[in-house]
């Protein structure tokens, strides 16, 4: 953590969730991009919200204007509940959102409440857990941007991502993953047409390849939609 990190916990569906919430640095009068919220990897395999891509990601993120919401899964750190197998993770992920997009009305035209813009993001297990909360926050919640890095598609049924959001996501994946095989990933994403952006001879977890992760990420912050005023 650094100074514009602070830690926080909210009431989840069955009890609480550990969260850090890192900020951007910015100008007098200018406002966050959005909010962005991150699923860290399998909470079974040491999973947590402090996973070194995690940070990374919240780090890119940062880096780009948005604020960036990490938190723990139920059953890890002093998030309350067991693994559910991305059932309830799922629950807790929205949970989250719901608490990090709630109704502000600083800043919006004549008062009126509005939600900050929206982007997620996830890690291996975090991808697949994503995947399905794309179809529970539906097209008038769709986030801004979608990060999607070492998808799971091995193990878990991840879900497609719809077509209006292609423009949106970035997907990345080592060459050389030896958790979640490059051809798993590109059996998910074949049938939608949807680009893989393939790293060569990158690991799972992106060992001495962090910084390169982190200026892809940010790279494609920069290139995709901004949200709207």
């Amino acid at each position: 953590m650094n100074t514009h990190t602070r830690r926080f916990t909210l009431r989840g569906p069955v009890g609480a969730i550990e969260c850090l919430e890192d900020l951007p640095v910015l100008a007098a009068g200018e406002s966050a991009r959005g909010v962005a919220v991150i699923a860290h990897p399998h909470p079974l395999f040491a999973g947590t919200m402090d996973n070194k891509v995690v940070q990374t990601l919240a780090r890119a993120f940062v880096q780009c204007g948005w604020r960036a919401v990490r938190f723990n899964f139920r059953g890890v750190g002093a998030t309350e509940g067991t693994h559910d197998a991305g059932r309830g993770e799922l629950q807790d992920l929205l949970a989250v959102i719901d608490h990090a997009t709630q109704l502000d009305a600083q800043g919006s035209p004549e008062g009126h409440a509005a939600r900050p813009a929206l982007a997620l993001a996830g890690f291996s297990f975090g991808s697949f857990v994503v995947s399905h909360a794309l179809a529970a926050l539906g097209s008038e919640r769709a986030p801004q941007q979608l990060v999607l890095v070492g998808t799971a598609a091995t193990r878990f049924d991840v879900a497609p991502v719809p077509q209006a959001l292609h423009a949106r996501t970035l997907v990345l994946h080592g060459e050389h993953d030896d958790t979640v095989p490059l051809a798993d990933v590109m059996n998910w994403a074949r049938p939608q047409t949807l680009p893989v952006t393939v790293i060569p001879g990158v690991s799972h977890f992106f060992h001495g390849q962090l910084p390169l992760l982190r200026s892809l990420v940010v790279r494609h912050l920069h290139a995709g939609p901004r949200p709207a005023p």
